[in-house]
């Protein structure tokens, strides 16, 4: 996979489309709906879950919905709720109704790429949103640097952890399905194998947790834990939801506070527990970013203007079970750690109030912090 230019992360910005500036992952509250002419074409998006992460319907939804709509084109937005025949019965629905484009962020690649299928013998460009359905025949795919991702966790963790030779690690990662859990894996693993190879770090265990169930996570790492009597020095966490899991499971034995726990997404529940002191980081990717460049690429697929498409994705990126080079447009993400959070928040972004409530009014204080 070719690493992101800089430029990449104003795209969106540049498309002049959406929101007026980078760095939001939500909508403005009181931003009103895009008129959408009669008869505009019809666009199909169907998302994963609610469960494994809030981003799904606090930010992708409505930042879908709207970049959508922007374009003149008509928003048609399910989601499956984690379940994979709801996934395939939402895609031939959508297709009966001709969808003109079908935007997917599938369960599993294997379900992203029989739903891709279907579409192909119908002539429905797909756009794999988010996740790349490995085997699968999408048109194009939109993301996020995952590579990055597991590479900035990585180090925020060695950045914890220095000065404790040996400390002990646990790895949960994402489902074993789902390649973009493959690849922040492998950008874990290029940034902490040398230091786990020279005795750094050590390696307790590493697993990938099924579906991204928070709950599976939870059980798996204290499975680890107690295997390993007690001991843990960091937890290297895929996303929030998971660090809250482990969490859970750290303050059950004492050891809440004292041992750093990675995340990913920027949810308000990771940015709260950085807050405390639970987690030590969080990695920020704009969600607003992502969802306008593919409603711009569905906009240009509308059109059958594949060379304003093209001009969109000029990434290619290997597809794992085909090798198949698929025209991508990948952005960057951010590491977010307890003194970055105030530039992070803000109007039409996730809010000071949201996370500063209760015991961490007088934390937000110190770190000036304010609604």
């Amino acid at each position: 996979m070719r690493r992101t230019p800089a430029v990449l992360t104003a795209v969106a910005c540049c498309l002049g489309l959406l929101l007026a500036a980078c760095g939001n992952n939500a909508p403005p509250p009181s931003a009103p709906g895009a008129p959408v002419a009669a008869g505009a074409p019809r666009v199909g998006v169907i998302l994963p879950d609610t469960a494994t992460s809030a981003r799904w319907a606090h930010s992708d939804e409505p930042l879908l919905r709207e970049a959508l709509r922007e374009r003149g084109l008509v928003p048609i937005v399910q989601n499956a709720q984690g379940d994979a025949q709801k996934f395939t019965q939402i895609a031939d629905s959508m297709l009966s109704r001709r969808v003109q484009v079908l935007i997917i962020a599938a369960p599993s690649g294997d379900v992203g790429a029989t739903v891709q299928q279907r579409a192909q013998r119908l002539g429905v460009p797909v756009i794999d949103y988010d996740r790349l359905n490995a085997g699968g025949s999408a048109d194009y795919y939109v993301s996020f640097d995952h590579e990055a991702v597991g590479a900035l966790q990585a180090g925020a963790l060695s950045d914890a952890l220095r000065g404790r030779p040996g400390a002990q690690v646990i790895e949960i990662g994402g489902a074993g399905t789902d390649h973009n859990a493959a690849l922040v894996h492998r950008g874990q693993s290029e940034q902490l194998g040398p230091r786990y190879d020279s005795g750094e770090l050590r390696l307790v265990s590493s697993r990938f947790v099924e579906g991204w169930d928070n709950q599976a996570g939870g059980r798996v790492f204290e499975q680890l834990l107690t295997a390993n009597g007690g001991r843990v020095d960091g937890v290297l966490a895929a996303n929030d939801g998971l660090a809250a899991s482990v969490i859970t499971v750290l303050q059950k034995y004492g050891l809440a506070g004292t041992v750093p726990v990675t995340g990913q997404d920027m949810t308000v529940d990771g940015l709260r527990a950085i807050l405390q002191g639970y987690q030590a980081a969080t990695v920020f990717k704009p969600i607003h970013q992502e969802a306008a460049v593919t409603a711009e690429l569905a906009a240009a697929l509308v059109r059958h203007d594949r060379a304003a498409a093209d001009s969109l994705a000029g990434h290619r990126v290997r597809d794992p079970a085909t090798g198949r080079e698929v025209k991508s447009a990948l952005l960057a993400p951010r590491l977010i750690t307890r003194d970055d959070i105030k530039s992070v928040l803000g109007p039409g972004r996730i809010r000071a109030e949201e996370i500063c409530r209760g015991e961490l009014a007088g934390t937000c204080r110190q770190l000036g912090i304010t609604s």
